[in-house]
């Protein structure tokens, strides 16, 4: 390993001997003190985000197949912040459940390594292995309630529609590099200027590929798993898993999609336009007829999706690449913390596995809770794209990359749909403010944090996204410098 390959992946290093380090010391620790190792765990993850933030710069390693770009620094600070988030809402979560082990906070960080290679990969051989890093952690944690049948079920969905799905993405590498004799983005895109690339096996692949990552990401058609794991895993698990898993899976798509296929935009943006518009509908209105607060919330990240794939349909304009980038790591963060938010105030109210998760369990909170119930207002109106949030200004940004890119119908069904959205989001709020009850939430220091921290980003960033905006704007790819 050389200087510029250690450098290249120093924050996944340090953090997978990090999360070997918890392993070793969650064996020496008493049952009653496993929670010392949420600590540990934290303090790796801001350790780590330290270093991202004080070694930036642009490195190539291992013979191209991984770099270190503006794109792979943003998106490894974002995953960095949702491991740290994730710790937060899980440590009086796993205690109040009985289901507190250590090993959870080690398999988060592990996931967390294969979200930041997937955000750093220029290979697909390496996207691969990093499906694999980031899925097969999430498989364990998803069925970490045993012997709770729910949660138990969950993990096996997961991980078998999870396997199927990483055999399209192996398939699809096949035919990628039986197109074009190479995995790696840059040779590809040269086989193909080129010439050389047969286009039919290239297209093929790059299909299968899309199945592959549609499944990290929970698009229609392949977004079947997503109500039933998100409902029967932990909710500290969906919370991590609804907004780290679905991040990754769109850092390796527009890593690939944009850097290795664009000379089959003309083929592939009718099959992207059908997506977005298909998740988009279909989550929206399936998410209405939901009377469980996890269900309705899995259907809104399958909404949610549709919204970011959208701006990214028209990958192959030169003009639209850029801004459609930009905007979907803007609203990738819009989403991660209005998600957490959101999650967070479920896991305050969940007493038991999996209950009291009903929407009709909220009624009275903004009586009782009134501050709390205002914090899910915010997050429910910034799903729905509403001010004073985040989710109006990514969602915008959203739109205008849209329109940039000619995609007129797919920015008009996106509006109609996020007007759709808005009877569920704000069904949770009616409940919460007009009709009675007596509930009952968790006071814990590290989750009420969570839902102060993302209620105030919520607002703030909001209120001032030019920062964040130009942030996005300036991790642009290595390969289209």
């Amino acid at each position: 390993m050389t200087q510029t390959d250690f450098f290249t992946l120093l924050p996944a290093i340090l953090l997978t001997l990090w999360a070997c380090a918890l392993l070793l010391v969650d064996v020496f620790t008493p049952g009653a003190h496993k929670g010392r190792t949420a600590f540990l765990a934290a303090l790796g993850l801001a350790f780590t985000l330290g270093v991202t933030f004080l070694q930036p710069g642009e490195y190539t390693g291992f013979n191209g197949m991984v770099v270190r770009d503006g794109f792979a620094n943003f998106l490894i600070s974002l995953f960095l912040l949702t491991g740290l988030l994730g710790v937060a809402v899980a440590y009086g979560y796993l205690r109040r459940m009985g289901i507190e082990r250590g090993e959870y906070y080690s398999l988060m960080l592990f996931s967390i390594v294969g979200m930041m290679l997937m955000a750093q990969a220029t290979d697909l051989l390496v996207i691969f292995i990093a499906l694999e890093l980031l899925s097969i952690p999430l498989y364990v944690l998803a069925a970490f309630a045993y012997p709770n049948t729910a949660s138990e079920e969950a993990g096996l969905k997961y991980f078998l529609l999870g396997a199927f799905s990483t055999g399209f993405v192996v398939y699809g590498i096949a035919l990628t590099f039986g197109a074009t004799g190479a995995t790696s983005i840059a040779a590809i895109v040269a086989a193909t200027a080129a010439g050389v690339a047969n286009k039919a096996l290239l297209l093929s692949g790059a299909a299968l590929i899309l199945v592959g990552l549609g499944f990290k990401t929970a698009l229609v058609p392949f977004h079947m798993w997503t109500p039933d794991v998100y409902q029967g895993a932990p909710t500290s698990v969906t919370a991590f898993m609804a907004a780290g898993a679905k991040a990754a899976g769109f850092a390796a798509l527009i890593r690939v999609f944009s850097s290795a296929f664009p000379a089959l935009a003309a083929d592939l943006t009718p099959i992207l336009w059908a997506l977005a518009a298909l998740t988009m509908i279909l989550g929206n209105l399936v998410a209405i007829a939901q009377s469980d607060i996890k269900r309705m919330l899995a259907y809104s990240s399958i909404a949610q999706a549709g919204y970011i794939l959208m701006a990214f349909v028209a990958f192959g304009s030169d003009l639209a690449r850029p801004v459609a980038i930009s905007a979907a790591l803007f609203y990738l963060v819009a989403y991660t913390v209005s998600s957490f938010g959101a999650w967070g105030v479920v896991i305050s109210l969940e007493k038991e596995q999996g209950k009291d998760l009903q929407i009709a369990d909220y009624a009275g909170l903004g009586k009782k809770f009134p501050w709390l119930a205002a914090a899910m207002t915010l997050f429910m109106l910034s799903f729905t794209g509403l001010p004073p949030t985040i989710g109006l200004i990514g969602k915008l940004y959203l739109f205008r990359a849209a329109l940039q890119g000619g995609l007129y119908w797919l920015a008009i069904i996106g509006v109609v749909t996020s007007l759709i959205s808005a009877f569920y989001y704000l069904r949770v709020v009616l409940t919460m403010y007009m009709k009675d009850g007596q509930p009952d939430v968790a006071r814990e220091t590290w989750l009420t944090a969570t839902i102060v921290f993302s209620a105030l980003a919520t607002v703030i960033i909001s209120l001032f996204p030019a920062p964040l905006f130009d942030w996005a704007s300036r991790a642009l790819l290595m390969v289209m410098k």
